[in-house]
């Protein structure tokens, strides 16, 4: 299992400063945590089949393919501005000083 200086020299790895208090803290939680895993570790998994998820998952996106959308004029005329069947929006980028 795990002990004082275990968790010592990983708190140095990781350059943490612990008390006393941590240090006991953190052996006792380390050491319930390898000792589930080593539950975990002690099961018989032979039937059971490696998964990556633990919900099945199914592909939500649709089908792609063509359908009539809004014509070019409706939406422009929705928009607050347009010219040359584009939308006309404000600036976001600043000009170089040089341009123009």
């Amino acid at each position: 299992m795990i002990d004082r200086e275990t968790v010592a020299h990983v708190a140095h790895l990781a350059r943490l400063a612990l008390t006393e208090e941590e240090r006991q803290r953190f052996v006792e939680q380390l050491g319930r945590i390898l000792e589930y895993i080593a539950r975990l570790n002690a099961l018989d998994l032979t039937d059971v089949p490696p998964t990556t998820h633990v919900v099945p998952m199914v592909n939500v996106f649709r089908a792609d393919v063509v359908r009539p959308s809004l014509a070019r004029e409706e939406v422009l005329a929705a928009a607050p501005a347009h010219a040359d069947g584009f939308f006309v929006v404000p600036r976001v980028l600043e000009a170089a000083a040089d341009d123009g």
